[in-house]
């Protein structure tokens, strides 16, 4: 009795070129809960949501709070909302770094052969990274209050302010994304992704005011996409108001959607 081996890639000619919607998002919840799982077995994954907010909150409060706003109590409304705009975005560059692991480990190899959408591997450990967001935010918002923030918004302007951290985080998680499927390795990505988010960061409006800011600083921070959020952030946690701001971050994160999403995907499928 004889074998054949037969070598090469999968045949993937039967696989369908089209998968519907609702498809397409049961499959992305089905990776976003694998995702989940992942998580839960490696715990020390959370720490940069989870350790990073109490303490950043704690100290930049109290090491720029007198010297920014005179003393911490009047820097903490300004402090807060731009807290969570960080430590959301440090979070993403998470979700680029851990998607190079899985390419390099060879998890996506399998993903590609599979009847299912493209953008579903992608997407679905996104969706899951929101819960990273989200305990960010709480926890920030929590340090903040036990260190004596009293947010005007009350609990409706905190929860928007939440649910505004998280829709952001995963809209610019896909800038993150895009690195992850360009890097060469998980090392390369960090880099990559790190000298994006420092600029981003520090040159917004997260800790201090764009008026102290010199001209052409002051004009890259009034239209980042970042200060955009959190002034948004700001509008709702300290005010509960739904301003034009809110409106604004809301495109912003659009716009930055649909530029990388169809970026990442199109990276994904030649690789």
């Amino acid at each position: 009795m004889t074998s054949t081996l037969v070598s090469g890639p999968p045949d993937t000619t039967d696989l369908p070129t089209r998968v519907s919607l609702a498809d397409t998002v049961s499959q992305t919840l089905t990776l976003a809960w694998r995702a989940t799982v992942k998580m839960r077995r490696s715990l020390e994954v959370m720490f940069d949501v989870t350790i990073q907010p109490l303490v950043f909150t704690a100290m930049f409060a109290y090491i720029f709070g007198g010297a920014i706003s005179g003393d911490v109590e009047s820097y903490l409304p300004l402090i807060i909302p731009g807290l969570i705009g960080q430590t959301v975005l440090t979070a993403c560059v998470a979700t680029g770094v851990q998607l190079r692991t899985d390419l390099d480990s060879g998890v996506f190899d399998r993903f590609k052969v599979l009847p299912i959408a493209r953008i579903a591997p992608l997407a679905g450990p996104m969706v899951a990274d929101m819960l990273r967001y989200f305990i960010a935010a709480v926890l920030t918002f929590t340090v903040g209050v036990l260190i004596g923030y009293r947010p005007g918004g009350g609990f409706a302007g905190v929860a928007g302010a939440v649910l505004l951290a998280v829709v952001a985080g995963w809209s610019l998680a896909w800038i993150f994304t895009f690195f992850g499927l360009v890097g060469r390795n998980a090392q390369a990505v960090q880099g990559i992704s790190l000298l994006v988010m420092f600029p981003l960061t520090f040159l917004s409006n997260a800790f201090v005011p764009t008026e102290t800011m010199p001209g052409p600083l002051r004009a890259f921070a009034e239209v980042n996409p970042v200060s955009l959020v959190i002034t948004a952030l700001r509008d709702l946690a300290n005010d509960g108001q739904v301003t034009g701001a809110v409106g604004w971050a809301l495109l912003g994160c659009a716009v930055v959607v649909a530029v990388f999403a169809p970026l990442s995907v199109r990276r994904f499928k030649r690789m």
